[in-house]
């Protein structure tokens, strides 16, 4: 089997910490053949995966400073009211969930099992989606 490239966007949460405060704060020992000086983030993934530390509310790993700066940008603060800001989010967010039904719809296999009603509702929801999109991106152009 011959493995494909991928690339994909993450939100999350990162806090510095090294591979040895990591496992500490884990409850972990560090494994011998690691250096628990290494630079590194907790990090805390925001659009997916199931809490697995009950001080967080997602799931949380650790990631190598040389693999997070090469893989994440953070975000700059925004200037924008708390208001606007949501609208912002909530449009970045929805325009995520659009792409990901979009290609369920196109692309999966599954899709062309379902019983052809919820093939409709699913169209529909597409539909509601993107009109939803429209209006958002309407707000945040009058800003």
């Amino acid at each position: 089997m011959t493995p494909r490239l991928y690339e994909g966007t993450k939100r999350l949460l990162a806090t510095p910490m090294t591979r040895g405060a990591y496992n500490q704060y884990r409850g972990w020992e560090t494994p011998a053949d690691e250096n628990p000086k290494d630079e590194g983030y907790l990090v805390e993934y925001q659009d997916g995966g199931k809490a697995n530390d009950a001080r967080h509310a997602n799931y949380i790993s650790w990631s190598p400073k040389d693999v997070f700066d090469r893989s994440y940008k953070e975000l700059p603060v925004s200037t924008l009211p708390p208001h606007q800001q949501r609208v912002l989010d909530e449009k970045q967010e929805l325009d995520i969930r659009i792409t990901r039904l979009d290609e369920f719809i196109l692309r999966n296999a599954l899709f062309r099992q379902l019983d052809p009603e919820e093939q409709a509702r699913l169209r529909r929801q597409l539909d509601v989606m993107r009109e939803l999109a429209v209006i958002l991106g309407e707000r945040i152009s009058a800003f």
